[in-house]
């Protein structure tokens, strides 16, 4: 009896040193993205404060503006705006499709010893760094474009939807090859046993019992879509000025004007950077939100 009472006290001692370990690592997450939206919106916000030492800037301008010129004090960023989500609506249109389908072929369809081949390759689609995709880009996709457009240019809107699309794709495939293999087999057991056939089954029975894992693929891949920066640059063209109008215009995302211009950027230039990235920042916030709660619709259904 006394040795079962130890037994007991040290299990719930174990159980409590866990729950206190999982509750600091959470607590850390939690922190770290407070710390980090707090500096951001606090270096962000200070062009638009009255009194500022660096100088004050119009918040409208900084949103409507169509021309980034720091050496005359312009700071528009509207058209890096649009040009941002473009290329991210632009890859998810084109990537996520393709992103499922190949998922579904690994996990439902294709035979053993091509899902032996299949898989390592997505897998290292997703170890490449990324400035290996944009000196892809620029070596192949850049030339190719230039062959189609009238421009005098290849880097172009169209180039950098290519190359986030192919960069998303390892993303989108394995969390959705992972939430179709959690499906339980019992689902399809039961739409086979009905008379469906395999297509209609995998279709109409398991990606719509995957739906939420899905979700959360797409999620993540819009969120490194919009969030991709030394790839970008190398394809975007980065004009100082100007709407995109068409798929071959040259464009000038918000990643890629602070990474190009923040190492050598001071004073109100520096500030106005630091705005992008709050611009950027609640991009981010209202996509996982909206894709968040579609998520949790999802589920409840």
């Amino acid at each position: 009896m006394g040795k079962d009472m130890k037994l007991d006290r040290k299990n719930e001692l174990k159980e409590k040193l866990a729950h206190y370990l999982f509750l600091f690592n959470a607590t850390v997450a939690i922190i770290s993205v407070a710390a980090i939206a707090f500096f951001v919106f606090y270096r962000g916000l200070q062009p638009f404060i009255p009194g500022n030492a660096e100088g004050t800037y119009s918040l409208i301008d900084f949103l409507t503006g169509l021309e980034w010129r720091p050496g005359e004090g312009k700071f528009g960023i509207l058209y890096m705006i649009v040009g941002s989500l473009l290329a991210t609506t632009g890859a998810i249109v084109l990537g996520v499709p393709i992103g499922i389908l190949t998922a579904v072929f690994i996990a439902e369809l294709a035979p053993k010893w091509i899902r032996t081949v299949i898989k390592p390759a997505v897998e290292l689609l997703a170890g490449i760094p990324s400035v290996i995709y944009g000196l892809f880009g620029l070596g192949i996709i850049v030339p190719a474009i230039m062959q189609l457009s009238s421009q005098p240019q290849g880097q172009s809107l169209l180039a950098v939807i290519l190359v986030l699309m192919i960069m998303i794709l390892p993303t989108v495939i394995t969390i959705t090859e992972s939430a179709i293999k959690a499906v339980p087999d019992s689902y399809r057991e039961g739409s086979l046993g009905l008379g469906a056939t395999k297509l209609y089954t995998v279709f109409r029975v398991v990606l719509p019992a995957a739906k939420s894992g899905i979700l959360a693929g797409v999620v993540l891949g819009i969120g490194r879509a919009i969030g991709e920066t030394m790839a970008v640059m190398l394809v975007a063209g980065n004009p100082i000025a100007g709407l995109p109008t068409s798929i071959f215009s040259p464009v000038r995302p918000l990643t890629t004007n602070i990474a190009m211009e923040m190492s050598y950027a001071f004073g109100l230039h520096q500030e106005m950077l630091f705005a992008t990235g709050v611009v950027l920042f609640t991009f981010i916030i209202i996509i996982n939100l909206i894709l968040n709660r579609i998520t949790r619709g999802s589920e409840l259904k």
